[in-house]
């Protein structure tokens, strides 16, 4: 176990740091609240840890860059890492200790298991551009759940996909562990909050929001009585309007299943991914309400 004593900001942070997995202490106060991340927190982490607090008795922050969610050729190595950033962060938002696991001690010498969720909730979006994603996903969350033994863990919306194959898998499985969803945060010109947004170059970054832009574009066309497919219809001409955006998919969804809609179903989702020159970027948002 390891105390980190760093000044942030003009803030004097003491904040545990548990790297060991068998020094995990599994006899704090109840209930206990998980947030995982893969740190370079921003505020929507911060939004995550600050729910946590306000409804639980011990709050611990997971650190952890997971290599078993990232594919071949996608930015492992590069990842924004700053531990000593990030427990500041944690610790002034509410948390109580931090695990920060190396990866050779959640995945020693031997290591053979994996959790896999299987069918079209995995298949389509996410899971079809990233084979083999929601895998790693499925199987650090899980060992997550076992070795902090939360009573709650916080996602946030952003992610949305992963968020629904967080809730089957802990279901399925009875893991006996309560998800909380939590809303996306964005920046002023509606950005959705991400670590990846510091790979935007200053020139592109105004153009960011697009994803956003476009997204709101599906609401107010399903409020003014388009169909599913007209409304992503009108997404997609707000996503052509910025050229240095290479569109992945854009697709109106059920809200559980992510299956695409030809009717609309109380909180259907639009969901969005594409790239700019060295950065992918995903968003989403509710776009029917009855």
């Amino acid at each position: 176990m390891l105390i980190l004593l760093r000044g942030f900001e003009n803030i004097l942070t003491f904040v545990k740091i548990v790297r060991d997995p068998a020094e995990i202490p599994l006899d704090g106060p109840r209930p206990r609240a998980l947030v995982p991340t893969m740190g370079f927190l921003h505020e929507g982490h911060i939004e995550l840890i600050r729910r946590a607090v306000a409804g639980s008795a011990e709050t611990v922050v997971s650190i952890f860059v997971n290599p078993l969610q990232f594919g071949a050729g996608e930015d492992y190595d590069t990842y924004p890492r700053d531990l000593e950033r990030d427990a500041a962060l944690a610790e002034e938002a509410g948390a109580d200790w931090i695990f920060h696991p190396d990866p050779e001690r959640m995945y020693p010498p031997g290591y053979a298991t994996s959790v896999r969720v299987a069918g079209p909730l995995t298949e389509r979006w996410e899971g079809e551009r990233r084979p083999g994603h929601f895998d790693g996903v499925a199987t650090v969350v899980t060992k997550l759940f076992g070795l902090v033994r939360p009573d709650r863990a916080y996602f946030g919306e952003k992610d949305y996909q992963q968020l629904q194959v967080v809730r089957r898998f802990t279901e399925d499985l009875n893991l006996g562990v309560e998800i909380v969803p939590v809303p996306t945060i964005r920046e002023p010109d509606g950005l959705a909050r991400s670590s990846r947004n510091v790979y935007l170059t200053p020139e592109l970054r105004p153009r960011a929001n697009v994803l956003y832009r476009a997204l709101r574009a599906v609401r107010e066309a399903a409020a003014g009585g388009a169909s599913p497919e007209q409304a992503r219809v009108m997404g997609e001409k707000v996503l052509a309007e910025v050229p240095e955006f290479e569109p992945e998919y854009l697709a109106v969804v059920h809200p559980e299943t992510l299956e695409p809609l030809q009717e609309w179903v109380p909180g259907a989702r639009g969901i969005v991914a594409g790239r700019f020159p060295a950065v992918r970027l995903i968003d989403n948002m509710e776009v029917w309400i009855p």
